[in-house]
């Protein structure tokens, strides 16, 4: 087995090939790993069937071990407790089932310049929910295979040079049923969440913003989760790219009936800049501004309270609250 020094540990199974190297198996024992981009000066351009499955059966070939340093005593090579994987910026292609039962696995980082993403390629991620996509020449079909691949809530945020964007693709479910009735079987297909259409809002694998955007007012209309609309209308204003007037409006128009729970999850989050584009946005009442200051004082979050006291003395001066009897 040869030895190679890389940024994560990996035990690969490689192939290599006239224009690039295809990742055969790859079993790390980090919880936080990158594969590398290049071995032996060739770019890592694919990732072969089962790649890094934890169920997968064994496979023989070109062994490389790649190390980052010194490692525990007894590790564990097996991808179970893989829970942050960034893929090589030159990677073509997925093949089958490559990620099949990761079920550990949270955030995935990678280029927007796959080609080709196999069958059941995620299947049993369960735990998959954030993406950051990079641009390289245009827009690729990444960001529509996993909208359309996970029924789950998405957060994916898409670099485009200098341009961030922030989606959240709301959570839906599928299911079938079977009903025997009168000796025949009766197939029904159900669909369940509010966020079906988001999912599934891309024409030819391309996405436009503003048919995301319009699918807002019907969202708000079926039965929807308050938390998720709160972060979609978020990063949505928080990242404006292509963002109409109209849209704007119905976003913010949501937030600022909602700006008790925005607040809440921005001190969750310890996100102070956030929270002050929130309070320069919604202009909160005073009841929310009081909540919010006790929330951070239990909280322990002295910059956010610092904040919100900040503010709550500009828009309510204790000295105009005096009341007087005659």
């Amino acid at each position: 087995m040869e030895t190679v020094s890389g940024s994560s540990n990996w035990k690969l199974i490689i192939r290599r090939e006239q224009d690039g190297v295809t990742l055969v198996r790859a079993v790390t024992c980090d919880a936080r790993a990158a594969l590398p981009d290049t071995l032996f000066g060739l770019p890592v351009t694919a990732l072969g069937n089962h790649a890094l499955s934890p169920t997968a059966w064994a496979e023989t070939g070109e062994e490389v071990l790649v190390t980052c340093g010194p490692l525990a005593a007894e590790p564990e090579w097996n991808n179970r407790n893989l829970r942050d994987l960034t893929l090589p910026a030159g990677l073509k292609r997925v093949g089958d089932c490559t990620f099949l039962n990761c079920g550990g696995l949270q955030t995935l980082r990678l280029h927007d310049c796959i080609e080709f993403w196999g069958g059941s390629s995620l299947t049993n991620c369960r735990a998959l929910n954030t993406i950051y996509l990079t641009r390289t020449n245009g827009q690729g079909i990444s960001l529509a295979h996993f909208a359309e691949e996970i029924s789950r809530e998405l957060d994916i945020t898409v670099q485009d040079g200098d341009q961030v964007t922030r989606l959240i693709f709301p959570e839906y479910e599928e299911s079938d049923e079977e009903d025997f009735i009168a000796q025949a079987i009766q197939f029904s297909y159900h669909i369940s969440g509010a966020g079906y259409l988001h999912h599934h809002c891309f024409h030819q694998k391309k996405l436009t913003l503003k048919d995301y955007d319009d699918l807002w007012p019907g969202y708000l209309r079926m039965h929807h989760d308050n938390g998720c609309a709160v972060r979609l209308a978020w990063w949505r204003l928080r990242y404006p790219t292509e963002l109409t007037e109209k849209a704007e409006a119905g976003y913010l128009a949501y937030l600022r009936a909602h700006t008790a729970e925005a607040a809440a999850w921005l001190l969750a989050e310890k996100d102070t800049p956030g929270l002050s584009f929130l309070l320069e946005r919604t202009e909160p009442d005073r009841d929310t501004l009081s909540a919010a200051c006790a929330a951070a004082r239990e909280a322990g979050a002295s910059e956010a309270l610092a904040l919100l006291l900040e503010e709550q003395h500009r828009r309510f001066p204790a000295g105009l609250d005096k009341t007087f009897d005659l």
